[in-house]
């Protein structure tokens, strides 16, 4: 089994109740994830720099503030304790790259799945490449993601309306440990984003980056 790099560096973190401490001088770098398939991976541009300055400044975390862009089946996803992956089309993994994803999440590592609006139908079937034997569930309201840190007691913000449907966190557990969360009908992403660019209220903006911080908070404090 291969194991993410990043367990090298595991001392440097403690955890508290609702804090996150790092030891001086520790960076960790998180990562968006490029997929083959003709969706548009690379969807919201502003989103993670604004995430990770979010989650420097109040969570006290140290990322790297540059954002980085991982290959499903490279060897450097190994690197990364959290990976983000959205887009609005089609997402195609090979054998290669699902078996790769697999053994990441597997030794430790972490996948955000943020439908972008049109994902679902191609990412739920190319899951199923890399968990055959899971599925997606929902997660009820009192888990971890949504009570870490910033308290969601009605759990996903609803960001973007786009079909009436309610904000829905999906998870893939495997033996017990949440590797894979996907927001659905909740476009957190977008709320990431520069304030100018949907003109969301900012109130919005603010819980989109809230429950960003408590996905990534979660990732790291898995890896203890």
């Amino acid at each position: 089994m291969k194991y993410i790099l990043i367990v090298l560096t595991l001392a440097l973190f403690s955890f508290v109740p609702n804090k996150l401490i790092l030891k001086p001088k520790a960076t960790y770098k998180i990562a968006k994830l490029k997929y083959n398939g003709g969706g548009d991976w690379y969807s919201n541009k502003t989103s993670l720099p604004n995430l990770i300055e979010f989650c420097n400044e109040n969570l006290k975390t140290q990322i790297d503030k540059e954002e980085e862009v991982v290959e499903v089946g490279s060897a450097e996803l190994f690197s990364y304790p959290f990976v983000h992956m959205t887009g609005h089309g089609n997402v195609v993994f090979s054998a290669q790259e699902a078996q790769n994803l697999r053994n990441y999440l597997i030794g430790g590592g972490f996948l955000h799945i943020d439908d972008n609006y049109g994902m679902d139908k191609f990412v739920r079937l190319e899951m199923k490449k890399v968990f055959p034997e899971l599925d997606f569930i929902e997660l009820p309201y009192s888990h971890d993601v949504y009570t870490i840190n910033y308290k969601f007691p009605d759990g996903l913000p609803k960001i973007h309306e786009h079909d009436g449907k309610p904000a829905q966190g999906f998870g893939l557990l495997y033996e017990g440990r949440l590797v894979c969360f996907y927001s659905y009908e909740s476009d957190l992403g977008n709320g990431w984003e520069d304030s100018s660019i949907h003109n969301d209220p900012e109130e919005k903006r603010q819980a989109a980056l809230k429950m960003g911080a408590n996905l990534v908070l979660f990732a790291f404090v898995q890896l203890k």
